[in-house]
């Protein structure tokens, strides 16, 4: 299986901590996030990563270099001409990410989370995405999930945590322009092809500088919170 970090966003909600510094080596625990992803990537038996860059991407670059550091080949999609949200993102790295009718995973930059990667059956699905408890700033969450899918609106629902294995019917026909992932996301809800579950482990999204303390500080009161690095 191989594996996609989302790390080209600007993170202007972390500004001004992003104006010089990408949002994805931003440190928890000592350790920029995305140091964080890498490990339990490799733990998990992934051994190609995609990053894809934009604002600050060569600083990202010199800090991962090839991946040889952390054990993996790491190949990088580069949007500064242009940022191509989520899902662009995604389309435009597929030649990277599809293995035949293989599943690869994705992650944001931005979350810090213990959740442990693992390598689902999608059987006929296009998707499986992993599901929290809503946050204080998302009350109202994302998809409701209804046994081990993912349902058309009704009922209560829960907040995507920004993981979910994919496979690349779930893009097919599309090209790489700017476009949020949730888009395909509803469509693929709609026809019934997605998956998922309820992790109610350690997860935080790091989009504000008082989210990132909070966590900070989550971590510190309860080291053993922290996932092994």
């Amino acid at each position: 299986m191989k594996a996609m970090i989302l790390a080209a966003g600007r993170g202007r909600r972390l500004k001004p901590l992003t104006d010089n510094t990408p949002k994805a080596l931003l440190a928890v625990a000592g350790k920029p996030l995305i140091e964080h992803h890498l490990k339990r990537l490799r733990d998990a038996g992934v051994a190609e990563v995609v990053i894809n860059v934009a604002h600050l991407g060569d600083a990202i670059r010199a800090r991962m270099g090839d991946g040889a550091r952390h054990g993996l080949r790491i190949h990088y999609s580069d949007e500064s001409g242009g940022v191509l949200e989520t899902g662009g993102a995604i389309v435009k790295a597929l030649p990277l990410l599809a293995d035949g009718a293989g599943v690869f995973f994705v992650v944001n930059a931005d979350v810090f989370t213990d959740y442990a990667i693992g390598r689902p059956d999608l059987g006929e699905l296009h998707a499986h995405l992993v599901l929290v408890d809503n946050p204080s700033h998302r009350p109202h969450g994302d998809f409701r999930l209804a046994g081990a899918r993912l349902a058309p609106a009704g009922g209560p629902r829960l907040t995507f945590s920004g993981m979910g294995y994919y496979r690349a019917e779930l893009f097919a026909g599309a090209v790489a322009a700017p476009r949020p992932l949730a888009a395909f996301l509803h469509a693929g809800v709609a026809r019934g092809r997605i998956g998922g579950e309820h992790y109610r482990g350690l997860w935080a999204d790091v989009g504000t500088p008082e989210r990132l303390a909070a966590i900070r500080r989550r971590v510190a009161r309860r080291p053993h919170t922290e996932p092994r690095t």
